[in-house]
């Protein structure tokens, strides 16, 4: 099979398309024949050496995948060879195959593309888990989200929504305002363009019940000052690039939260909930609720450019890598 090798940390350069044998699943493991796999931050975080997992080397990157069940290994139950699901793997995703522990694998909608499905499970399962078992996101709140065209940040604006908050998108372009606004954005905030901390007030007077925060650097502090009396900033990642350094007396003046949302280890320490969580998902996917934004898609053997375009905060919705591959068709 084909795989994306990294044999040295560094930029989108070190990435290396190799030809592999393909492994067998384990006990309790399945295989997938990969459709597409989700090109996410982290995945070019791991590649720098600059993520708080560091792989030994050689290994393969990519967090999710979705496909079909090729293969299963000993004490599998749930899932059969040709479903077509999603493989949150951690590393291995940017392959023709992809195995991985079946715990980790779960069915998609029929309705479902590949394209996305491969990038639904880490932004919208983010999504989720912050605003709804970290955030407490209410019916009738209001709910910022910086970083509004990401994968995590039109997932946020469509699961806000869903929940039944006012949502208020922030981005870096009138570009990727005009994709949050598709996505159910009730007001838009240019901070390239305008001092968010004084569009906060003007559009959020009462305050910010929920920040959902995956960019930090300068963004967050202004967000802070703009929330309401217990209000929560749910800090997801530093896609500026800069950890945000907080006067905590911001937090104490309004007996508000500073809450960290650590989705990949959730998954592992709460299948159950992650679980529960894609089901309910999945069921607004089918009520048109969730619409994935696939922004760009490249073929496997252009995985370098499709790591610099997420790195280079290029990325409108979700990047997707494609292998070719059609899903398994069981005989009748």
């Amino acid at each position: 099979m084909q795989a994306i090798r990294i044999h040295q940390y560094g930029g989108p350069e070190v990435l290396e398309l190799e030809q592999l044998a393909t492994a067998e699943p384990g006990p309790g493991q399945a295989r997938v024949q990969v459709e597409a796999a989700g090109v996410n931050f982290p995945d070019g975080l791991i590649v720098r050496g600059e993520y708080q997992m560091k792989p030994a080397l050689p290994f393969t990157p990519g967090s999710e995948a979705a496909g079909s069940v090729c293969a299963l290994g000993k004490a599998v139950k749930g899932i059969a060879v040709g479903d077509r699901v999603i493989a949150l793997c951690v590393l291995g995703g940017f392959a023709e195959k992809v195995a991985v522990r079946s715990t980790q694998v779960v069915p998609i909608p029929s309705s479902m593309s590949g394209a996305a499905a491969s990038g639904f499970s880490l932004a919208y399962g983010t999504a989720l888990h912050a605003l709804r078992d970290k955030g407490n996101l209410q019916v009738g709140e209001t709910l910022l989200v910086l970083g509004a065209a990401g994968g995590v940040g039109i997932a946020a604006v469509e699961v806000g929504k869903a929940m039944g908050a006012t949502v208020i998108a922030a981005a870096s372009s009138d570009a990727k305002l005009d994709l949050a606004r598709q996505h159910g954005a009730d007001g838009v905030i240019n901070y390239a363009t305008q001092d968010l901390k004084a569009a906060l007030r003007q559009s959020a007077p009462k305050g910010i019940d929920v920040v959902i925060d995956p960019v930090g650097g300068s963004m967050t502090e202004p967000a802070v000052r703009n929330l309401s009396w217990g209000g929560r900033l749910l800090v997801v990642g530093f896609t500026q690039g800069e950890i945000a350094r907080l006067p905590v007396n911001l937090l104490l003046l309004k007996e508000a939260s500073a809450i960290g949302v650590f989705y990949g280890e959730f998954v592992v320490r709460d299948a159950q909930r992650h679980r529960s969580n894609l089901d309910q998902l999945f069921r607004w996917f089918e009520d048109g609720k969730l619409r994935p934004h696939i922004g760009a898609s490249y073929p496997l053997d252009q995985a370098s450019a499709a790591i610099s375009h997420v790195m280079e905060r290029r990325a409108l919705g979700k990047v997707v890598l494609t292998t070719g591959h059609e899903a398994i068709r069981l005989p009748a």
